[in-house]
């Protein structure tokens, strides 16, 4: 069941996703955010205030994702002792970009103390708490992040677990499609609002589920399936507008929205070599091609950049100028350089580390 060739909405989507949660955190972290913010006050404050949404993108994919390699399962039995090596294996998968990420991310931490005096560098990592991300535990014990955004990667390991889990614990899936329906929506109108649980992953799984019921009513095998998983993912936007009357969640909207993008169009190839005539439009589709399969390493790496430049920004004097100009070049600079450490990260470590399975 698992789709051999790339998708176009697929990737386009995760490529979306991965460079508006680096603009998002371009505009929150340092003094070039701040004298950007100053040059495009619009543009940057938006990008503040509404580019942390992009993870309910991230989100409803993993869902999706997760429950395409884990359907695999559908007809074979599947043990406690396949679980524990599907968990495992999805630990190892993540694993050794991230821990590159955050050793990178040290490094260039520790080279921007001694010129930038700002909160969001953070004081020096401790040996615990760099066994804590070692095992995804920040969150839960409390601690301060290495760096932006790695509080996800223990989310998503937390999420696929979570769904393991729910596949070997329900004998079928018309079962299994009903309980998450009920955490979902418990998420959705409860847990979500409250920020006591977002080290935990019923905080995040309302949109994960999304994701979920989209795939399952798109692509699984037994029809009877694909109806209910539609049926209950049309209830819970149904659920997810009601509730708007008490109070608007955006993040709730959008969530569905791409859950719902996902089951028209998830399946959707890219446009053949035929059907592309201008020159633009295939520079395009080969940029998305190219960098879906990087975004997960341009993700875990950009924050160390954002650290470098904002040295570069201090050190070298240019911010007393004030310049929104040379702000927003800097910024477009770190964009480049997450690129091209990504292309890196994802040949030299991500492609490799493939390899660790038990």
């Amino acid at each position: 069941m698992k789709q051999a060739s790339p998708l176009f909405l697929i990737d386009l989507l995760k490529v979306f996703a991965a460079l508006v949660i680096i603009l998002h955190h371009l505009s929150s972290y340092g003094q070039i955010a701040e004298d950007a913010r100053a040059f495009l006050p619009g543009v940057m404050n938006f990008l503040f205030e509404y580019g942390r949404y992009a993870v309910q993108i991230f989100l409803v994919m993993a869902g999706y994702l997760a429950t395409q390699s884990l359907t695999r399962f559908a007809n074979a039995k599947f043990s406690s002792q396949n679980l524990l090596r599907v968990i495992i294996n999805r630990y190892l998968r993540l694993f050794a970009p991230y821990i590159a990420a955050l050793v990178f991310t040290i490094l260039c931490a520790w080279i921007a103390r001694f010129w930038v005096n700002d909160e969001f560098v953070g004081e020096q990592e401790t040996l615990g708490q760099f066994l804590a991300h070692l095992f995804f535990l920040q969150g839960i014990l409390g601690l301060d992040s290495i760096s932006a955004g790695v509080w996800y990667v223990a989310i998503d390991w937390q999420l696929y677990s979570v769904l393991a889990v729910l596949l070997i614990s329900f004998s079928s899936y018309q079962a299994l499609i009903w309980f998450i329906s009920i955490i979902a929506t418990a998420s959705l109108l409860y847990f979500n609002r409250s920020n006591q649980y977002e080290a935990y992953f019923i905080y995040f799984i309302g949109s994960y589920s999304l994701g979920v019921l989209a795939y399952l009513a798109k692509n699984f095998i037994d029809k009877k399936i694909q109806g209910l998983a539609k049926f209950v993912l049309i209830a819970i936007g149904v659920i997810i507008a009601v509730s708007t009357l008490q109070q608007v969640w955006l993040r709730n909207f959008l969530a569905w929205f791409v859950a719902i993008a996902l089951l028209v169009w998830g399946n959707t190839a890219y446009p053949g070599a035929g059907s592309v005539t201008h020159g633009l439009r295939v520079s395009v589709l080969r940029a998305i091609a190219w960098a879906s399969p990087r975004s997960y390493c341009a993700f875990l790496i950009h924050f160390a950049f954002i650290l470098l430049a904002n040295t570069l920004y201090i050190a070298s004097g240019i911010h007393s100028h004030e310049s929104g100009l040379i702000a927003i070049g800097l910024m477009l600079g770190v964009v480049v350089c997450s690129a091209i450490a990504a292309n890196y990260m994802y040949r030299l470590v991500e492609i490799p580390s493939a390899k660790l399975k038990i």
